[in-house]
């Protein structure tokens, strides 16, 4: 049986380099929209009178609509145009970023981050229309390019909140975010295919529940699903509490400084684009167990932060890399695993991205509120062993 037109329209459609550079933008804009608080947390919490120990909920509020976004809107993917998906999306996290900037109180500053997570899962909706356009030699590759785009936007937003903390304050954050997110989703409507992704004959609340089946019935889901909670978490550990000890003496880093440390972890997420070349190649269990080794020689570098800048410096750029080698490698695995659920299998995968960055932020903060930065490096060391020892048991046989 031949493939509806709209799908097939949708695959045939040329991956250029401008294209390619456009969705690795919109990706990077768009998962941007989780992170911007990281930067801002100690002013945040000044301004709404917050006590340490509940900083982090900013980022888990923000995670948990993530989260549920994944499973409730992106299987959307397979039933509507993804353009006007994104559209929908892209508007309602631009409204909630104006309520984010407008709250007077701590509860309805969470409300409104909580709707910017639910709805800022546009990056699935991309990556899974670029799974479908790309030819299955190269998926790997351009998975790894379209991606770059999402870790790099996760480590600019900290540039960007940051510089623009010390000048106009947190609120202004949140207000230019919303003006990017709906300028980004015009654009984005205006240029994806008017088609659906695939035919698929299924209510809304039957499609919800065959993507919770994806756990039961895809093995290569659950097993990288699982080490993508922990790279993510390693992710969020690191980078949730930063900002408390560089702002701190004797560093007494301005939160523009902080946000600058983000361009070494940019630096570490480019070098990683080749691991999607390296999963086309069939090395997938090997760069998986590599990346582990790099974390927590990255961990290690970063306990010396009292001693040495450089030190955390050049562990952010290995852990970055690490993160975004096994994450690339994970999504090119689990798309050759299924061609006819991509955005129900990418939601379904990213759910554990959310459930790991959340438990990282909460779990960051405290220990650093609790037993200082050593405290938050023995965390992260211990999330590195755990993925190690699981990806040396992994099962040679889903390597491509």
């Amino acid at each position: 049986m031949s493939s509806p037109p709209s799908a097939d329209h949708n695959r045939q459609r040329p991956l250029t380099a401008p294209l390619i550079l456009l969705l690795a933008t919109a990706c990077g804009l768009s998962v941007a929209n989780v992170y911007y608080a990281a930067p801002m947390l100690d002013e945040i919490a000044h301004d709404l009178d917050v006590r340490p120990t509940l900083i982090g909920s900013i980022i888990t509020a923000t995670q948990v609509g993530y989260g549920l976004g994944l499973i409730g809107i992106v299987p959307l993917g397979d039933l509507m145009p993804p353009g006007r998906l994104v559209l929908i999306q892209g508007l309602t996290a631009a409204a909630a970023f104006v309520a984010a900037a407008l709250s007077l109180s701590w509860r309805s500053l969470l409300g409104s981050l909580f709707l910017v997570g639910l709805s800022s899962v546009i990056v699935q909706t991309l990556v899974a229309c670029v799974a479908d356009w790309a030819a299955p030699a190269k998926r790997g590759r351009v998975i790894g390019q379209v991606t770059s785009g999402v870790v790099i936007g996760i480590l600019c937003a900290r540039i960007i909140a940051g510089l623009l903390t010390d000048t106009i304050g947190w609120r202004a954050v949140y207000l230019a975010s919303a003006v990017l997110t709906a300028g980004m989703a015009a654009t984005l409507a205006r240029i994806l295919p008017p088609g659906k992704r695939n035919d698929v004959p299924l209510s809304y609340p039957a499609l919800v529940f065959s993507t919770l089946s994806l756990y039961r019935t895809n093995s290569v889901l659950r097993r990288r699903g699982l080490l993508a909670f922990l790279i993510f978490a390693m992710f969020n550990v690191l980078w949730a509490p930063l900002v408390l000890p560089l702002s701190a003496a004797p560093f007494l880093l301005s939160h523009t400084e902080v946000g600058l440390f983000g361009l070494a972890g940019v630096a570490g997420a480019l070098g990683a684009g080749r691991a999607g070349i390296w999963a086309d190649q069939g090395r997938a269990r090997r760069t998986t167990v590599l990346s582990f080794v790099l974390a927590l020689a990255a961990w290690s570098l970063m306990a010396a932060l009292p001693i040495s800048l450089w030190f955390l410096i050049a562990g952010v750029v290995l852990l970055d890399f690490a993160i975004q080698a096994i994450h690339v490698t994970s999504q090119s695995l689990i798309f050759a695993s299924g061609t006819e659920a991509r955005s129900r299998l990418v939601g379904a995968y990213m759910v554990f991205y959310s459930l790991g960055s959340a438990c990282g932020a909460f779990s960051s903060t405290l220990a650093y509120a609790h037993g200082g930065w050593t405290s938050v490096c023995l965390l992260g060391t211990g999330l590195g062993l755990a993925g190690l020892t699981l990806a040396c048991l992994e099962k040679p046989e889903i390597v491509l």
